[in-house]
């Protein structure tokens, strides 16, 4: 006799999902949680040289800390905007290790500019009709001219997925949407549409950017002195 399982796979499904939703928040909470305590302790330590003692005020100290690393983290946001960054980064990269560690993840901020950003996009030429949302992580030409790199990833545990080189006419880009956009999609399992977590209407292919288009407006300018 076969049991119905239905109701556990269903179960697993959704536990997944909220698992793979509440990672990236604790990794950040972590990393930010390890940053303040270092912070804290390294300004606890100047301000005692100048008689402040933070065991007698605490509640003035932790908002006095609360504010230095809110300013710290403007401050480095601010450097790594200038030349001075690259400097650093010249720096760090004699580290072995340095750059596989900053590549890997640098592929998932989505806040980059140029062609080193992670572009949300629709893709055709998977199946006799529609259209694939994938991802581009990079935009500079495949080996095989006017193709470019596109990732399809796969739901709902998106650590795995196929690489294909697409024909720029193929490939529509999908603005205002984000990787964490393409994650929330495919940890979905397709029950939310990307209208949905753009909270958007559904488009025309018409009015969706082709990536020629992209790369014309994305054209880098020159600087001003």
């Amino acid at each position: 006799m076969v049991t119905n399982n239905k109701p556990l796979k269903h179960f697993i499904g959704i536990m997944f999902q909220g698992l793979f939703w509440l990672l990236p928040i604790v990794a950040i909470m972590i990393i930010l949680s390890w940053l303040y305590r270092k912070i804290e302790l390294l300004i606890g330590a100047a301000f005692r040289v100048i008689g402040f003692s933070p065991e007698h005020n605490m509640l003035l100290w932790e908002v006095i800390a609360i504010i230095i690393f809110l300013l710290i983290l403007y401050l480095l946001g601010w450097l790594i905007q200038t030349r001075l960054a690259h400097l650093f980064e010249l720096i760090f990269c004699k580290i072995p290790g340095y750059s596989t560690i900053k590549g890997l993840v640098g592929i998932f901020n989505s806040s980059k500019k140029g062609q080193h950003q992670v572009l949300v996009v629709a893709v055709k030429g998977f199946g006799k009709e529609g259209y694939n949302i994938g991802l581009m992580y990079s935009q500079k030409e495949s080996i095989i001219k006017d193709h470019y790199t596109v990732t399809l990833s796969m739901s709902p545990i998106p650590n795995g997925g196929f690489m294909f080189e697409m024909h720029k006419e193929k490939i529509l880009i999908i603005e205002n949407a984000s990787f964490d956009n393409n994650l929330q999609y495919l940890l979905s399992m397709g029950t939310k549409s990307f209208a949905d977590i753009l909270n958007t209407e559904p488009k025309e292919l018409n009015d969706l950017m082709t990536f020629d288009q992209w790369l014309l407006s994305s054209s880098p300018t020159k600087e001003t002195l």
